[in-house]
């Protein structure tokens, strides 16, 4: 243990060195948590003792560098074994791994919303780590399959330049005629975290009713107030830099720039705030699957979940591990959950019902 936790530190002072001469960049967007029961397996998995001794792994993963770096070349040293990285987009992921079914090229899917890991279950086989134990109730692997190791949720970035004297607790405040034009969200139609946070307001003001007519009222008057754009990035973006006051975004890249030394304030909306998981999972039938429960349960370690949230400003998982300052114990949040069967059913119901109104404010 003491030789894993140098490896940790060692690996950490190298990534606070690079992220030192890097540019801030937004990270992959949200996922989504599970929901619902798992089904108990078919059968027993094998105990580890039992599984071949490999020398490689290969994962397929949409992850940013930051959230690789901080676990790949870790995963490398700990076990002596090379890790072959096949970075792309989530539904090019899972567009290989069908092709690749019957003789599986990658070992784990490190990456991307739960939804479409839910949607591709087939393509995963069961395994819980037993890291799990001290992963939060809301996001611990109930589907048997599907592992969640970081979090993102929607909030509110204030330039604290502009807001003056304007206080900003939630989304009721955003309804203040002085802030017409002065806030900005992207598309809901065209970007996951806009989608994430309308069905987080739909899901706050209904109190979980995401067909409420005062909710959607809520979005009619907020909208009237708010200039969109395409960008999710832009939208962080145009606070820092002082074009808008007031922007509707989500934690990482928002506490990135608190972490930096920007002129800006995350609030996190009295009304509730929802955290999405990313997920991962081990591929059916994998060559290395030794290695890759091993994987699983590095994401899931306390070295690593303590340098997700203080290396990379991602939310770690599990329920006391430490958070820097510059991030609000999750403890001080009111956390709402989301109806996930719902917001991915009817996604295009909500997305065109949004589309109408803001069509109807122009």
């Amino acid at each position: 243990m003491k030789r894993r936790i140098l490896i940790v530190a060692s690996m950490l002072l190298i990534m606070a060195l690079v992220a030192c001469a890097a540019p801030v960049a937004a990270p992959a967007e949200e996922a989504a948590a599970p929901a619902e029961e798992a089904e108990a397996p078919a059968e027993a998995a094998p105990a580890e003792e039992e599984l071949p001794e490999t020398d490689s792994l290969v994962i397929y993963s949409p992850n940013s560098e930051g959230l690789l770096n901080a676990t790949v070349p870790v995963f490398e040293e700990m076990y002596g074994v090379k890790v072959e990285v096949v970075s792309a987009g989530t539904g090019e992921c899972i567009t290989r791994l069908q092709g690749e079914k019957n003789n599986p090229y990658a070992d784990v899917m490190y990456g991307g919303n739960f939804a479409t890991f839910k949607i591709n279950k087939d393509l995963f086989q069961d395994y819980v780590s037993p890291n799990e134990v001290n992963v939060m109730d809301a996001y611990k692997n109930v589907e048997g399959f599907a592992t969640e190791y970081v979090l993102d949720g929607s909030v509110l970035l204030v330039n604290k330049s502009l807001i003056g004297d304007i206080e900003i607790n939630g989304y009721m405040d955003l309804l203040n005629p002085e802030l017409k034009g002065k806030i900005v969200s992207a598309n809901p139609t065209a970007s996951s975290s806009a989608y994430a946070q309308l069905t987080n307001m739909l899901n706050a003001i209904g109190k979980g009713d995401y067909e409420s007519e005062e909710a959607w009222q809520f979005v009619s008057d907020l909208f009237a107030n708010t200039v969109v754009i395409d960008s999710s990035s832009a939208v962080w973006k145009g606070v820092r830099d002082g074009e808008y006051t007031v922007g509707l975004s989500y934690e990482d890249p928002s506490v990135t720039l608190v972490k930096d030394g920007a002129d800006v304030e995350v609030v996190y909306m009295e009304e509730g705030v929802v955290y999405l998981p990313a997920t991962a999972a081990i591929v059916k039938d994998c060559e290395n699957l030794l290695n890759a429960r091993r994987f699983i349960d590095l994401i899931l370690s306390e070295e690593v979940q303590t340098a997700f949230g203080t290396e990379l400003t991602n939310r770690p998982v599990m329920a006391n591990v430490k958070t820097p300052d510059y991030m609000t114990p999750i403890s001080e949040i009111n956390v709402l959950q989301e109806d996930l069967d719902y917001t991915f059913e009817h996604k295009a119901e909500i997305q065109e019902h949004w589309q109408t109104i803001y069509e109807s404010l122009q």
